[in-house]
């Protein structure tokens, strides 16, 4: 009797030297993602202190003091209550770190800009 794979596909990986930067980077990253998830409720607070400190004050100083548009207070608040609703949704540790650090780029981002 003939029987069918129905398994997905197998999804083949490079290991050697021959793969791209991008994908070692991507592979590192991960790595390092899943040894954190011990440490997810420490990335869990560590996320909300630091954008809830320091990043939801930074609008009222850009738009202040460097007349910054409006825009900047929606994308502040846009990215912190993404982690916010991620992390208390039980999103795992690639999405927490994945959105922290998108999170600081876009911020540090906003504030670099409208400084200088």
């Amino acid at each position: 009797m003939n029987t069918k794979n129905i398994a997905g596909p197998i999804l083949h990986t490079q290991t050697d030297q021959s793969s791209g930067i991008f994908i070692r980077l991507v592979n590192n990253y991960l790595a390092y993602a899943d040894k954190q998830e011990k440490n997810r409720m420490l990335w869990f607070f560590l996320s909300l202190m630091v954008n809830g400190v320091f990043f939801l004050a930074s609008p009222a100083i850009l738009i202040w003091m460097f007349q910054a548009p409006i825009s900047v207070l929606a994308i502040t608040v846009l990215t912190f209550f993404a982690n916010l609703i991620a992390n208390m949704g039980g999103a795992g540790i690639r999405t927490t770190l994945a959105l922290f650090y998108l999170g600081l780029i876009i911020n540090i981002t906003c504030i670099i800009i409208f400084t200088f």
